[in-house]
């Protein structure tokens, strides 16, 4: 067989044989004068959006809340009507039994809103949780709001018992009790975010529990007590907890003529204040996850 054929048989037999470049032969891309092209990298896929972040986050804190937080949440309600039967014994009734009666019902909201919550952070701070949010695509916020309003929704259901036994242990109307659909959220995000900012700015994670144990207890004193009996100075510093609007805005619904315009006042302090706090737990939030 001739040199051309066995040449031609090769060709066909192995095909990259013949393309493959000679020895010494300078690169294809080298002829043409172009650079070789490097890979490109994959896109990133799309961040995830604000609402359905939030509505994850929420369903999965109240899944937890719901087992782990009954017992407190007893507690809490327990609390609140042993305080009405305490002070059922120094108050007769006006507008100190309609003080009391609205406190002690915010006085749920403020125990696992205020207090649990700011202990919820300042553990996952000091235990490294915060990495665990800080890898997931969601934005910051959703993880603060998603937090704050599943613990605040979980304080409805303490929050009605408590108003139903003292409206049944001060002789006060029940008419007024669908307030509690709007003062709930509205206090309970105010509550919730002082909580989470205060969990998430302290150094510490005793620090965190002490400083809701002390913004439980202002609510208890500033919220519970009639002002009427309270000197001047701790009046103005009831004015500066964010409790306080929601019991004024409460406690006016018991009266006989409730002024409308000062129950959207309050709510609507309540909800000035919410976005406030919650906007610094926010900021605490990345300050936080970031260090």
């Amino acid at each position: 067989m001739s040199d051309r054929s066995t040449g031609a048989v090769r060709a066909v037999l192995v095909p990259d044989a013949a393309s493959a470049p000679a020895p010494g032969a300078a690169p294809a891309d080298a002829t043409t004068g172009r650079a070789p092209t490097a890979p490109q990298p994959a896109p990133l896929a799309p961040g995830a959006r604000f609402f359905p972040s939030l509505a994850a986050v929420y369903r999965a804190q109240l899944s937890r809340a719901r087992v782990a937080r009954i017992p407190l949440l007893f507690v809490a309600t327990f609390q609140s009507v042993g305080i009405m039967i305490l002070m059922r014994g120094v108050v007769d009734g006006g507008s100190e039994a309609r003080a009391v009666v609205a406190g002690s019902s915010v006085l749920v909201v403020a125990f696992v809103a205020l207090n649990l919550l700011a202990q919820y952070f300042g553990q996952l701070r000091a235990g490294g949780g915060l990495d665990h949010y800080a890898t997931l695509p969601v934005p910051p916020a959703s993880v603060v709001l998603g937090a704050a309003a599943a613990y605040a929704s979980f304080t409805l259901p303490g929050t009605l018992v408590t108003a139903v036994f003292g409206c049944l242990l001060f002789g006060l109307p029940m008419s007024g009790l669908w307030i509690l659909a709007a003062v709930v959220p509205l206090a309970g995000a105010a509550l919730a975010g002082l909580g989470a900012a205060l969990g998430l700015l302290a150094p510490r994670q005793e620090l965190a529990t002490l400083a809701g144990q002390l913004g439980m207890s202002a609510a208890l004193l500033l919220g519970v007590l009639p002002p009427e009996r309270m000197p001047d100075v701790i009046v103005w510093a009831r004015d500066l907890l964010p409790s306080t609007y929601g019991v004024e805005a409460f406690a006016r619904t018991f009266e006989a003529s409730p002024d409308w315009a000062a129950v959207v006042f309050d709510l609507g302090v309540c909800g000035a204040v919410g976005v406030l706090s919650l906007s610094v737990a926010t900021w605490a939030y990345r300050r936080a996850a970031v260090r």
